[in-house]
């Protein structure tokens, strides 16, 4: 009875905050209803409604940073939701808002929200020999979205070499980079986006990326990084599905 009665009293807090804000807004006081929001937060950091406000607010008063923060954390209510279309269009959204945003963590949540069979555990970073290679790791500790990131941030051109495990049933896949942004996959004998698909399963092995001097021919015409790989992990839900 006593968490019920708690839950009853975050929802009337919610509800009442939601009024305030309102009001707020009404006599043209958007300062006073961001600072309600934010103290209804506090004691009800899970309340959608709340955040959906905060970021429609923070949109309306041109504070994208604050609205990028909005949109990644009712990702990760939607993605505990499995309400993976709204969560997808969070991220997406987060990163039109805040191009600096790290959405990675809520990629990596969705594609084992997806496939919750799948616990890599850590392996030993395996380095090709005679090769100079700009970033390496293990995808059990660095996911691939958050490689991808990185290698986005820091506008390289070059080829993110993807190693499953032995014991994985996933193939090896390459993707492809001109100044960070991802022109072309291949795994499973396979390229463009449905490469990229593949390459996407892989969530146990190592990577490695090696720069190139020269750029690629693009097969993929994704607007974005985020817009291929949002894309991609919609397709693979509906296929599961």
């Amino acid at each position: 009875m006593a968490n019920l009665s708690s839950q009853s009293e975050h929802v009337s807090e919610a509800d009442s905050a939601l009024l305030d804000v309102e009001l707020f807004l009404k006599y043209q006081a958007p300062e006073r209803a961001i600072k309600r929001l934010r103290t209804a937060l506090e004691g009800n950091p899970r309340s959608i409604p709340l955040r959906e406000r905060m970021r429609e607010i923070c949109i309306g008063q041109k504070q994208p940073e604050d609205a990028a923060r909005q949109c990644v954390a009712l990702a990760r209510l939607y993605i505990e939701r499995e309400e993976f279309d709204s969560a997808y269009d969070r991220l997406l959204e987060a990163k039109q808002l805040d191009t600096r945003i790290n959405i990675a963590g809520g990629l990596e949540a969705i594609r084992r929200a997806r496939r919750p069979d799948l616990r890599p555990e850590a392996n030993p970073v395996q380095k090709s020999a005679g090769t100079l290679v700009t970033l390496a790791g293990d995808l059990a500790a660095i996911n691939i979205f958050d490689a991808i990131q990185v290698l986005e941030n820091s506008k390289l051109t070059g080829t993110l070499l993807l190693t499953p495990d032995a014991s994985s049933s996933a193939q090896p896949g390459t993707v492809y980079f001109n100044d960070g942004r991802i022109v072309d996959a291949e795994s499973a004998g396979v390229t463009g986006e449905q490469g990229f698909r593949q390459v996407c399963e892989i969530t146990t092995g190592s990577f490695e990326f090696q720069k190139s001097a020269e750029g690629f021919a693009p097969r993929i015409q994704a607007l974005t990084n985020t817009n291929l790989i949002l894309d991609t992990l919609r397709q693979l839900d509906e296929e599961k599905q």
